[in-house]
Parts: C-alpha cells; structure tokens; sequence
C-alpha cells in the first residue's frame, strides 16, 4: 500500500505563497468585489473566499486563570445560486460540564450593488439559531439575510474556552477558491503546543518572541477571622510571548475525485496539540505527546475504561446466549449477534459514554462506545482476549498526528490464535472483521488493560466479490431478453443489504429498471437477505430494446448490456491524492448470448488482457463463438484498498483501456 510514502507526500510542499502585508478588515467591501462576475483563476467557483482570518491568544483573570481567545473573520463572495449555501455559518462549541465554551457572532452583514450605491443588510435575529448537538456539544448557525447572486457576506465569531488542549485546526483550503487565508497565535510561555501540517500547500510561517504583560484586579483571599475590607490591587504579569503567521494565498478550490475517501485529509491546515504546561513554582506537566500516552489517557477516562468493568447488567443473559456452545469461535459470533440484536445504534459517533453502557443496554439504545464497549465487555467476562479499537472514521479524517481528538469511534478485537476478530455492533449487516466501511480508514489503536497499545490495520485484505452469470438472447428487431444471476460478497454484500434496508420491493425494482436503461424486470427473488454467513443473492428476468442499433441489415450490440461502464472515473491529468477503493474487489461477469435465427457473427471484439504493475490489479476480457451463441468472460480486478498517486497515470490508462474494451460491439448479419 505504500502508506508510508503517501504520509510523507502529504507534507511535501508543492507551491510557495510570498506574505502579504494588505490589512484585510471587515465593513470595507469594494464596488469592485460586487462587481465581479467570476473568480479571476477559476470561472467555475459557485463562491469564493475573498479573505479569511483567525488569531488565538490568551487573556488571564484572577478568577478564571487563562482563557484562550479564537477569533475568526471572513468574507465571502457569491458568484452563483449554487454557492447560497456559502452565506450560512455553523460553528460547534463545547458545553460539556466542565470548561464550557461561550460563543459569539457579530458583524454579521451582506453587501449588494443596488443602483451603483453599496446596500448592506445587517443580521435579524431570527437569522441566527443555538442548537444543542449532544450532552458535550453545542451549535450555532446563522443564515444572511438578501442573498443574492454577486452578493458578498461577512461575519465574526469568537470563541472563549478555559480549554487548552489544542487550538481550531485552520484550514487554509475549501470547496471554493480562497484569495487570501491567515492564521495568528499568541502563546504565552506557560504553554507549548506541537504544530502540525498537513496538505500539499505550504503556507508563508513567520515566527518571532516578545516580552508582554497582563494587568488585573487582585484581591486577597478573605481567611476567617481576617479583615473583611481588604483592598483590591491592580497586579501585571509579565511573560514571553510567541507570536506565529501562517499566510497563504490564491488557494484553489479542493475538488471532489473519484475514490476519495476524505477530501479533508488532504487540505491544507494546521492544528496544534498542546505537549507541555510549565507555570511558574509549579513542576511541568506534560501531556499526550505520542500514541502511547494518548491512548493511556483514554482508557483512563472516567466515560471509557471504567465502563468495561461492569458486568453485573448482562450476566445472566449471556447464560443463555451461551448455553451449549464451547468453541472461542461460537462465543464470538454469539456474543456479537447478542448485542446487535439488543441495542441500536443511536447513530451518534465518539469513543466515550453518554449515558453508560448499563443505561443503553436497558434502553435498547446506545452511541458507539457504549454498544462496543458493551460488546468488550461481554467478550472479555467469558475468558476471551478483548479490547478496544480506536478508530477514526472516513468522514473525520485520518488520525496523522498523536492527539486525543484524532479518533472518533471505537470497535472491539478479540485476540486469536489466527490473529485480530475486528467487531463493530452498531451495523445490522457487520460480520466478523467485516466492519461498515466509515470505519476503513487506514489504521487504528488497540488499547489492553494496562494501558499499552499497538496500531491496527483496519484495511481489509480479501477481495469482495460481485459476480454476475448473465444469459439472453436477441431477436431479428434488436430487442433482448433473458435471465441474470448476481452474487455479492463481504462488503458488496453488507453495502447491498444496507441500501436495499426498508425498502419496499417495488421501489428497488423501479429504480433498478430505470439506471439500467429503462429494462422490464420480472420474476425478481433475493435470498440470504439475513443471512449474513452467506453471500446475498438476486435472480431475475429481463427483456429491453435499448441495446442494439439494426443498419443495413445488421445488428450491432454491446454483449455487456447495462453493465458496461462508459465513462472513466479518473477524468484529472495529475492526481496528487490516493484512490481509495476501501476494499478490494472483483467484478466478474460470465455472459452467454442466443444468436437470432437467421444470423451469424461478423465480428466480435478481439480478446484483452491487462495486468497493472507490481499486482495492483488487472482486466481479463475472452469471447468465444458458439454455432448459435456468443460466450464471454469479463472480469475486473483490484487488489489493494488503497493505490497510492504515483500509480494514478497507469491506473487512469489501465480503466481507458477496459472501457473501451466494454463498449465495443458484437456485428450480427443475417446469412
């Protein structure tokens, strides 16, 4: 997979960006801004980023010690309907029950050309809305008002947080073009924090130390027995300061690809855990620095180790989940089912507890932790070597650097003799080391008893399979009809059960017969639907008249039907991201065509096949003529979840080449 490589690619810097010392502020909105139709380096940007700014520092109280400061400022310029969404804000904020954060928005505005005169619509308050998104989060939105195409908004928000483990992770890139991203801190002495880069821009850094003070009130702590009117003194605290730029500019736009799994994973940003705390006459405290400490602080928080030594709940009916079975391998899959059927996922992420797993397990409901730490549990009181997985999923982004917030999901593992059982039991359709695929992403911690931990490969090895036994005939006018077979495997399996769940027959059918050129479905049956131990299987009838062009007397038709692929998924010159199939896979597709009566081959399309370098995969196309039928052989291969860029040219070359293969034609004339 060459992992190794495509990390140290991330960090590689392939454009330089030179500072610029222009004072962006907001309210000074230019005739020119609103007059812009288009992005000046990109015609297609539905929006843009004209600036966006944000400074961290700190502020001291004799009450609340330090509090640290983010404060961020933007301007956004809409080009297209498509980028309305540009002129909404969300941002999330702690509310946990301890170090809640309080945040803020202001100069909220939008600016319109009316008349040649700058029109500004300030924000309502019934524009702006406080959600809470779980017991530890809360969330702010605000929509702008009289949005229009060529409108430009701008806003502010500060956040005011008693934590310091790390500060806002600042991407300089977006969806959009950004004309101009900066990011400040201003660290006191007191705190070290580790930056960390990701992304293929690397921003312009200056970095330089000055002496600052702080001023405040102090008052005397009031002892029994001591005057009451004690005065109030004005004290100045002195330190050093670290101030560091991050500036980049004319940033394009970070475009989805085929077989992303995380455009964020590539963007460039910077994040900052902190290492190490040293306040004056204190000893320092240092904090999670590596993978080890940060795992042993998980474990030991008080919402996650802890919760798998409770037992007491489930005991009894594990008796009779058990009862008769002796094999570890039996104890697994019971166990595991146990809990699948018991408590659903109530589809929130995290590795810590909400409400425990004693709670979910009486409510038949629970957030990931809570149904995998349960599941731990169990495994672990009947004798079985079982421990958690951090993990983090797809949509959070690969945990590149050691910090606490790098996963957001937790699994379990059984130690065997053949090596990891991976579970995850909030999927109806997982199977043993078949994990719902938000959870292949790269790798992820293993954390035992005491506190050690080793890096898992969450990346399946075994290829899942999709293969399709097809018979039709054609008839003398072109039309087709005929009887197809199709069986998927292990994740084409359990992504097949989890799109087709709740939905009614019909419904599948409709949808199925309209992406497949409009074919007639009929006679349609599934089996091992839950089953889950065996592959899902569909069988049915088909006839349809799309297939086929009759000129002069011929009959050209594409032996693949509604299965050729048609367009090449890698469209992009340079790829400087991974393809990233999650699995491996392969498509084999075993066709028997009828020839009419009256007709014989002209021509078939020449046998191919293709093999990529170093086994990334390959493309095997055999036909065959019969006396009255055609008989072809196609099959796909690929056989690594992840194919690192440097292979992206022969990759893109290698699907131009089957493509075109798939969707050449089969010359019937008459004889």
């Amino acid at each position: 997979m060459k992992c190794n490589k495509l990390v140290i690619i991330l960090f590689c810097t392939f454009y330089f960006y030179k500072a610029n010392a222009q004072d962006f502020k907001l309210g000074n909105v230019s005739v020119e801004e609103l007059q812009e139709k288009n992005h000046e380096m990109d015609s297609t940007a539905v929006a843009a980023i004209l600036f966006e700014k944000g400074a961290v520092h700190f502020e001291y109280t004799q009450d609340d010690g330090f509090k640290m400061i983010t404060q961020v400022t933007t301007r956004i310029k809409i080009y297209k309907k498509e980028g309305y969404e540009w002129a909404n804000k969300a941002v999330s904020y702690y509310i946990g029950s301890n170090a809640k954060e309080i945040l803020s928005f202001s100069d909220v505005a939008t600016y319109n050309l009316i008349n040649g005169k700058i029109e500004k619509t300030k924000l309502k308050s019934d524009g702006e809305f406080d959600e809470k998104v779980n017991k530890y989060w809360g969330r702010k939105k605000i929509t702008l008002p009289n949005v229009k195409v060529g409108s430009v908004v701008e806003f502010k928000y500060v956040v005011r947080s008693s934590r310091f483990s790390e500060l806002t992770e600042w991407s300089f890139q977006s969806s959009i073009p950004v004309n101009y991203s900066e990011f400040k801190t201003f660290i006191p002495e007191y705190f070290d924090y580790n930056p960390n880069i990701k992304g293929f821009v690397s921003p312009n850094i200056t970095k330089e130390k000055s002496s600052k003070s702080l001023s405040y009130s102090y008052k005397p702590k009031v002892m029994p027995g001591d005057n009451l009117h004690t005065s109030t003194s004005q004290e100045k605290l002195e330190f050093v300061e670290t101030r560091t730029v991050y500036i980049a500019e004319n940033l394009p736009a970070m475009k989805e690809e085929a077989y992303v799994n995380n455009i964020a994973n590539y963007t460039t940003s910077v994040s900052h855990e902190l290492s190490v705390v040293k306040f004056p006459n204190q000893p320092y405290q240092t904090l999670s620095t590596d993978w080890p400490s940060v795992t042993k602080t998980i474990y030991d928080y008080e919402d996650f180790g802890p919760e798998l030594n409770k037992t007491g709940y489930f005991e009894e009916d594990l008796k009779v989940v058990l009862a008769g079975l002796s094999s570890a391998d039996e104890k697994i899959l019971a166990i595991f089912n146990h809990v699948k059927a018991s408590v659903k996922w109530n589809d929130y992420y995290g590795y810590s507890c909400d409400d425990g797993v004693k709670k979910a397990y009486k409510d038949k409901t629970g957030n990931v932790a809570e149904i995998n730490l349960m599941l731990t549990a169990m495994l672990r009181h009947v004798g079985l070597t079982a421990n958690p997985v951090l993990v983090s999923t797809r949509s959070n982004g690969i945990a590149f650097f050691p910090n606490r917030t790098a996963f957001n999901y937790v699994i379990a593992a059984v130690e065997t003799p053949n090596g990891l059982v991976l579970l995850d039991a909030t999927d109806p359709f997982s199977t043993p080391n078949i994990l719902p695929l938000r959870a292949l992403n790269w790798v992820g911690r293993l954390i035992r008893k005491d506190g050690t931990s080793i890096e898992v490969d969450l990346m399946p090895k075994a290829s899942s399979n999709d293969v399709v036994i097809m018979n039709y005939e054609i008839d003398a006018k072109g039309e087709v009809s005929g009887r197809l077979k199709r069986q998927r495997t292990d994740y084409n399996a359990i992504i097949f059960r989890g799109n087709t769940k709740n939905i009614k027959e019909d419904t599948y059918l409709e949808k199925l017969e309209n992406e497949n050129d409009k074919i007639e479905i009929s006679d349609y049956s599934r089996t091992n639907e839950k089953d889950l131990k065996l592959p899902i299987l569909e069988n049915f009838a088909f006839s349809g008249s799309n297939f086929s062009e009759i000129i002069g007397g011929s009959i050209y038709i594409n032996p693949m039907l509604f299965f050729a692929v048609t367009q090449n998924p890698f469209k992009q010159e340079i790829r400087a991201y991974p393809v990233d199939y999650g699995f491996p896979f392969l498509d084999k597709y075993n066709i028997t065509i009828k020839i009419p009566e009256g007709y014989k081959v002209e021509s078939v399309p020449t046998p191919l096949l293709l093999n990529m370098e170093d086994n990334l995969g390959g493309f095997k196309f055999m036909i065959n003529t019969l006396d009255n039928a055609i008989q072809l052989v196609l099959t796909h291969q690929i056989n690594v979840p992840i194919v690192i860029a440097d292979y992206y040219p022969m990759l893109k070359e290698f699907y131009q080449k089957m493509i075109e293969k798939q969707n050449e034609k089969i010359v019937l004339i008459k004889k």
